[in-house]
């Protein structure tokens, strides 16, 4: 099968494309043909050997989480997908996915059955970000009708379904963007926005319940800055960057709450989040999709930090 694959740690100039053994399901496990690959900043990180790489362990190995396919085999004890079905998931995360390849095999139960209202490309680029932002909503900050969200990066890959899930679940939703992604972010529903470039988001916004941190504090401190904005007992999901003993230390002062995330495989969330997609309710944003053999100019396109919505990755 053809996939990317590295050799080494480093640029995007490693990932290159070449001929690997087709993977065989294992009992409870489905062979999926892999027609669109989503890209994510870990994605990014783990080539350049951060990220996953301490999980993943050292070169050569296949990038990719998100996965979009057809269904072409079934291991024993599969009762819930058949050849055919056309399915899309976050498998594995954060071992070894492979996603960057034509097939990739996985617990069936990772998977969910794929929006039928949106093209693989589309599909491709919901799981992982999706998950990200159902789970640090849903799952770690139990949000509540009435409830003010503050979402950070908001028009990036997890930050645009952040905003959309945070408003169906009743949420007022703020978030912090470029001034030229603010008339997109309101479609999705957002209540308010911030052009950190323009305004220092402390200053603008205040008495928050749930902040999202898709920035984190290696970038102008943004998690340690969050918590001023945050109301008596207000949390902190903090994703990318995980919770410093002195951001703990700072909130734990405060009277603040702090957590770190890393999302999990979930094809029931997925299978949730499929039905919202396919009534309208939530919109996928892909910006470009490249060709399998482009995954080196994928990365730095990403790598600017300018994208909006996901980059997507055309396997088959």
């Amino acid at each position: 099968m053809r996939a990317v694959t590295q050799d080494a740690f480093g640029g995007p100039e490693v990932l290159r494309t070449a001929d690997l053994p087709r993977p065989e399901p294992l009992p409870t496990e489905v062979l999926v043909r892999v027609v669109s690959a989503g890209i994510n900043p870990v994605d990014v990180k783990t080539r350049e050997g951060g990220g996953m790489a301490g999980v993943l362990g050292g070169p050569p190995f296949v990038l990719g989480w998100d996965v979009s396919g057809v269904v072409e085999e079934v291991g024993f004890g599969v009762h819930t997908l058949r050849p055919g079905d056309e399915v899309y998931g976050m498998p594995w995360f954060p071992r070894r996915a492979g996603a960057y390849a034509e097939y990739v095999t996985a617990p069936s139960r990772q998977f969910a059955l794929k929006p039928r209202s949106v093209s693989h490309d589309e599909a491709a680029a919901v799981p992982l970000a999706a998950l990200t932002a159902w789970q640090a909503l849903v799952d770690a900050a139990g949000i509540r009708p009435g409830q003010r969200v503050l979402v950070h990066a908001a028009a990036g890959g997890v930050g645009h379904f952040a905003v959309q899930f945070a408003k169906h679940l009743g949420a007022h939703v703020i978030g912090t963007a470029r001034a030229g992604k603010h008339e997109w972010l309101r479609g999705l529903g957002a209540d308010e926005l911030v052009d950190y470039t323009s305004v220092r988001f402390e200053e603008a916004v205040e008495d928050v319940d749930v902040v999202v941190d898709l920035v984190g504090d290696e970038h102008e401190a943004t998690g340690t800055r969050s918590l001023d904005v945050l109301a008596p007992g207000g949390l902190l999901v903090a994703v990318p960057s995980g919770v410093s003993p002195d951001l703990a230390r700072r909130a734990q002062e405060r009277g603040l709450r702090v957590s770190a995330f890393l999302v999990e495989p979930d094809g029931r969330a997925l299978a949730r989040i499929a039905e919202l997609v396919d009534d309208g309710r939530v919109r996928i944003g892909v910006e470009e999709v490249f060709p399998l053999e482009r995954a080196g100019e994928a990365h730095k396109r990403l790598a600017e930090g300018r994208t909006r919505g996901k980059l997507v990755l055309r396997v088959g």
